[in-house]
């Protein structure tokens, strides 16, 4: 009997081993050489280089974050079983979820490699492994840990808030895009964690690893679909009474809708948003997404693809609306001050020494460097008369410019006396102009004004001697 004993545990013994080594060849290391552009003298940049961590998931794809391969120039894979490094390319990304997909030249790369399944999200206090490679040596770290909370926190690459898990498994520079295992499964991608915390460490959970992948499906990345309107809880009793709700009924009050959004026709400013497609909107903003748990009501949302639609149970004027919204506007086209730009080449336009260039979440800085006027625009709306915001983010100092050399960060709304609609007019009619003088207004009424023809006789002399090669971005000297 003993012996029966012995040899069955043995067996499952030598099963978890051979499992083991089976999840320790599906996790690759990636080596990253990225051009790092500088937004704020966007004609220069750096190169860098890095290394992250990935996992095969499927028929020669690697599945790793967004950052470990934003803006590369070059890369290389390596297996945990081969010492050898293979060329590969990225395949898709999501730099809004910090996910994407690699592959390599030679497919060769991934004989032999089992692909990891994709889990369900897992539960609070379930264990995990999270596999990588990262600071402290060249080998295949493990580190154990719990899920310690499921709820909306901000993705520190693209700004936005998604569903994440926090865990307290160790997590360090390098694990970035390796996965976290539980029952031979990835439940979550590791994403990032807090500097000098006690163990607190983020993972892209396998819901939104899966809204990835379904968005994949036809060749390309279209993002996470949003309403577009800015909401107050409900929480204090006295504005429930207001708007005429009953105890029961619980939800979150609509501020203001952006005008290029998606609910700008469907949904109205006063609205009480009591149930997004079935789920019950909790007067705190959140809505029950397991038994018992509770996150951002927005999660309702970002489940669905883009253009899909969504249903809205709305309080109206004290009556119950039903309200279907299309989910087919982009992101980037609703918001004043565009999402930071990634695997591009910033925009940028000198003219006459002053440079200018649309404002993009890259050029705001926070802390205590922040400057309030630039960070305000950030919750502004993109309208029809105003697409999107030009900075002149310095001035190059030349004789033809003197008085102005110290000007940075100035936000004209205004050319000539006329409106300024969106960078791409702005540069069109900066170009196009050939004598007289450009006047540029800001909210303030400041005024620059530039003399044309001085300006354009200047220009070749201002750029030689800052050594600076084009006067304007790749994709408007096309």
């Amino acid at each position: 009997m003993r012996i029966v004993i012995l040899l069955a545990l043995f067996s499952f013994s030598l099963f978890a081993q051979l499992q083991d080594i089976e999840i320790k060849k599906a996790i690759v290391k990636i080596y990253s050489s990225a051009k790092e552009p500088n937004y704020k003298k966007p004609w220069i940049s750096r190169i860098s280089r890095s290394s992250g961590s990935g996992a095969v998931i499927g028929k020669n794809l690697i599945l790793t974050n967004a950052h470990v391969v934003a803006n590369t120039t070059f890369l290389e894979v390596q297996r945990f079983d081969i010492t050898k490094r293979f060329i590969a390319h990225v395949v898709a990304v999501s730099h809004e979820l910090d996910l994407a997909l690699v592959t390599t030249e030679d497919k060769s790369f991934f004989n032999g490699i089992k692909p990891l399944k994709i889990g369900s999200l897992p539960h609070t206090e379930q264990k995990i492994l999270v596999l990588g490679y990262p600071m402290g040596g060249k080998t295949l770290s493990v580190t154990s840990g719990v899920v310690s909370r499921i709820e909306h926190q901000r993705y520190v690459h693209s700004g936005e808030k998604f569903l994440a898990i926090q865990v307290d498994a160790a997590i360090n520079p390098g694990n970035s895009g390796g996965p976290a295992i539980s029952s031979g499964k990835i439940v979550g991608v590791v994403m990032q964690g807090i500097t000098f915390s006690q163990n607190i460490g983020y993972l892209v959970p396998t819901v939104m690893i899966k809204h990835f992948l379904n968005d994949w499906k036809d060749g390309k990345i279209d993002g996470v679909p949003q309403l577009h309107f800015f909401i107050s809880t409900l929480e204090n009793p006295a504005i429930k009474r207001y708007y005429g709700l009953d105890s029961n009924q619980t939800g979150v009050l609509v501020d203001r809708i952006m005008p290029l959004g998606n609910s700008y026709n469907a949904v109205k400013k006063g609205d009480i948003i009591l149930e997004i497609n079935g789920k019950k909107v909790y007067d705190d903003g959140t809505i029950e997404f397991r038994k018992g748990e509770y996150t951002s009501a927005k999660y309702a949302v970002d489940l669905l693809q883009m253009g899909d639609s969504v249903k809205l149970k709305i309080w109206r004027n004290k009556k119950i609306v039903n309200v279907t919204v299309k989910l087919d506007k982009p992101n980037s086209k609703v918001w004043l001050v565009k999402s930071y730009q990634y695997d591009k080449d910033p925009t940028y336009f000198i003219y006459g020494g002053y440079i200018f260039s649309p404002l993009v979440e890259n050029i705001i800085e926070g802390g205590k460097r922040k400057d309030c006027q630039i960070y305000n625009l950030l919750e502004k709306s993109a309208t029809k008369e105003k697409q999107d915001q030009v900075i002149m983010l310095g001035v190059l100092a030349d004789r033809s410019n003197r008085g102005n050399q110290g000007m940075y960060n100035y936000l004209p709304v205004k050319m000539n006396g006329k409106k300024i609609v969106s960078f791409k007019q702005f540069y069109n009619e900066m170009v196009n102009k050939k004598e007289g003088f450009i006047v540029l207004e800001d909210a303030s009424n400041t005024q620059v004004v530039i003399d044309v023809k001085e300006a354009l006789a200047r220009e070749k002399h201002i750029l030689k001697v800052y050594n600076i090669q084009y006067d304007r971005s790749k994709d408007l000297r096309k």
